[in-house]
């Protein structure tokens, strides 16, 4: 477990130094470090599975930049199987990250920001709907694709969901914009999503999330299949 972490945490090191730039004025103004602009999403770490939920967080990162070492604590938790959880502001066309430093402004604790977080992509870009996939599976949309899967962050629909499946919810979340599930009493479906998650889940490329699957049951969230090596 501790080589799978710390190549999980090589990774994000990696993603900083690639992606992520040192927040100034003119990227996360006052207008946009608001509580109801606070989201969340779901982000791929390589090399975890981590069993069960919770809220672990990341911790500091240390990046170079223009030349120059620097260190961060973003508001980013290990959440389970290969998949993290990152709070993010949204923006128009952005959504720049947060650090650990910005909750605390907030007076939130990582769980009540998940809620709020959740709460405010449901009233901005829709509730989510499950709609008929492919070969039996049932898709969950709502208005915006980039922030599909955050839907799987959703307990409430997930609660809904399992009033009709009693003996459980097998779901997959590939991709940003892919989140799919099937009744685990439905053994041919969950079969084909067996089969076809790692498909799906390296042929999204950039956009990928996971490729494990996950059982919810008894109000909460188990690895079903492991994540691919």
């Amino acid at each position: 477990m501790m080589e799978r972490r710390q190549v999980a945490v090589c990774c994000l090191v990696l993603y900083f130094a690639t992606f992520f730039t040192l927040p100034s004025a003119a990227q996360i103004t006052d207008r946009i470090r608001r509580p109801d602009n606070l989201m969340v999403v779901l982000r791929e770490t390589v090399g975890t599975n981590k069993p069960a939920e919770s809220l672990q967080p990341v911790g500091k990162l240390k990046v170079t930049l223009d030349g120059q070492e620097r260190e961060f604590e973003p508001a980013w938790f290990f959440y389970l199987g290969d998949m993290s959880v990152r709070f993010v502001f949204d923006d128009t066309n952005t959504m720049p990250n947060l650090m650990l430093e910005d909750l605390a402004r907030l007076k939130l604790e990582p769980d009540q920001a998940l809620q709020l977080a959740v709460a405010n992509i449901k009233r901005i870009y829709g509730q989510p709907r499950a709609k008929p996939w492919t070969q039996g599976l049932l898709e969950v949309v709502g208005e915006s694709s980039d922030l599909n899967s955050s839907y799987f962050l959703d307990r409430a629909f997930w609660q809904d969901q399992l009033r009709q499946h009693p003996a459980g919810l097998v779901v997959g979340v590939p991709k940003r914009g892919g989140l799919v599930f099937a009744p685990v009493s439905d053994a041919r479906t969950v079969s084909t999503l067996r089969r076809g998650i790692a498909y799906l889940h390296s042929s999204s490329e950039r956009q990928r999330v996971s490729s494990g699957l996950y059982l919810f049951k008894d109000d909460r969230w188990t690895v079903f299949q492991a994540p691919q090596p």
